[in-house]
């Protein structure tokens, strides 16, 4: 099974992490990542840049999609970065989430990320034999 876990910070949180020294923080993050990799249930993970460098928001609520940038949102609705995970278990999911060097005013959304299994009943769809080629081909 395949896990997502997505780092949400408060304020609360983003406040705490600038009272750290930097090095710190990258230090804990590179013992968490390598803990993963040993484990061999690392399959990607990466951190996002603040929000205010280069995101966009793409909007869908009318006929054309309107791109803007910023503002955001509220710091919780953001995310900072995130690991892709494949274990054995929702509870080993939660077990390593649980043991993300992150502080306080910080969540780890974790969310299963579905595979072909969850659209068994449309397997002989074109788009999902398709989707199978691609991913058979690593895509």
């Amino acid at each position: 099974m395949k896990y997502m876990l997505i780092m949400r910070s408060t304020d609360e949180a983003k406040k705490a992490y600038q009272s750290l020294p930097f090095e710190q923080v990258l230090e804990a993050m590179g013992n968490y990542n390598e803990q993963l990799i040993k484990a061999g249930v690392l399959l990607a993970g990466e951190g996002l840049a603040d929000e205010l460098t280069d995101a966009f928001v793409v909007d869908f609520s009318s006929d054309t999609p309107a791109v803007t940038d910023g503002p955001y949102g509220e710091t919780h609705e953001l995310f900072n970065g995130f690991w892709i995970l494949e274990v054995g278990s929702k509870e080993e999911a939660v077990e390593w989430a649980s043991r993300c060097p992150l502080g306080p005013g910080s969540k780890l959304e974790v969310r299963r990320v579905t595979d072909m299994s969850d659209f068994a009943e449309y397997a002989d769809t074109p788009a999902m034999q398709k989707e199978a080629v691609w991913r058979a081909e690593g895509f």
